[in-house]
């Protein structure tokens, strides 16, 4: 059986991203049922940035699942450093059962899974966050129903990987999105170019504008993302000029449906690229959002040993019950 990996958010079919969503439903509601990593079994969780959100909900969801979470920070390892990315992958994977890796270069995620036997998991690269989404998709989910043919408006650095993630996880849901940034902080052509492939087939709508109305106009989920982002803090004075008008606020909220709701990854800079008032109102659903990165992750680690033929028969069972 092949060996399935989570390095970009269109890795999982659409068919089975609801799965992945609909198990992180059952796991929510039942938070001990499966114990996909009982034994235990370790996770090792590569940390080459810092981490809260990323951190909590991976720790608590290893142990959740039976499991021993090995946190290995940087200088804490051979990796990348005295060792190839390659040999560690060779090392690892006989001794732990799934990688969880948050790092730079999405380069250095592929050469992990090309070399890896067990599950390697992106935890965020500089291209993508793809397990933010899967809890912003589950989010999404309990607030409105549902995500086919809801619409999603992403507004300020969409030349970044939140952008990008919400761009490709957005029309994998089938949601119509919409990303609005300033010329020259938009999405890369080959981003734009694999969200409207998956979107052909989900039935997705893909906008791309430099007009944050024209985004915003009638949607149904609001997102947003800090405007400087680690390694950027020379340009903040400048950045923070260039977002002005791409600023989450009652103004911009005015142009989204009613019932809209806010979304935002954390850590979140009240006033700069979202006012106080929208992120501690009614229309926020962040909070529930950072919790569901825990249940959603549980899923998708659970699912992903199930999918590469490397837990139990009875754990497998539970798997598939949980998805349908």
């Amino acid at each position: 059986m092949t060996v399935r990996h989570f390095l970009t958010d269109l890795d999982l079919s659409p068919a089975e991203l609801d799965q992945v969503l609909t198990l992180a439903a059952h796991m929510k509601a039942h938070p001990y049922a499966i114990k996909a990593l009982a034994g235990p079994q370790t996770a090792a969780v590569f940390f080459d940035k810092t981490s809260t959100r990323t951190r909590f909900s991976f720790v608590a969801g290893i142990s959740a699942l039976g499991g021993a979470p090995l946190v290995v920070n940087p200088g804490e390892s051979q990796l990348g450093h005295k060792e190839t990315i390659a040999d560690t992958a060779r090392v690892l994977d006989r001794m732990v059962s799934l990688i969880i890796w948050r790092t730079y270069a999405q380069s250095g995620l592929q050469e992990m899974a090309a070399h890896s036997a067990v599950p390697v998991i992106n935890a965020l690269s500089d291209d993508y966050h793809p397990c933010q989404l899967l809890a912003d998709l589950m989010t999404l989910r309990e607030h409105l129903g549902g995500t086919q043919g809801r619409s999603l408006a992403y507004l300020g650095d969409a030349a970044n990987n939140m952008a990008n993630s919400y761009l490709l996880a957005g029309v994998n849901a089938g949601m119509d999105v919409r990303i609005a940034g300033p010329a020259g902080y938009l999405p890369e052509q080959r981003i734009i170019d694999a969200a409207q492939a998956r979107a052909e087939q989900t039935g997705a709508k893909v906008l791309i504008t430099t007009d944050p109305v024209q985004a915003l106009a009638g949607a149904e989920a609001v997102a947003t993302d800090t405007w400087v982002s680690m390694g950027q803090e020379e340009e903040k004075q400048q950045r923070l000029e260039l977002f002005g008008d791409y600023r989450v606020d009652a103004a911009a909220m005015a142009h989204a449906d009613p019932g809209a709701v806010v979304l935002h990854c954390l850590p979140a800079y009240r006033g700069v690229e979202i006012s106080a008032e929208v992120l501690d109102g009614a229309q926020s659903v962040v909070w529930d959002e950072a919790e569901n990165r825990l249940h959603a992750q549980k899923a998708l680690m659970a699912w992903l040993l199930v999918r590469s033929g490397l837990a139990d028969a009875q754990t497998a069972e539970l798997v598939r019950a949980g998805e349908r």
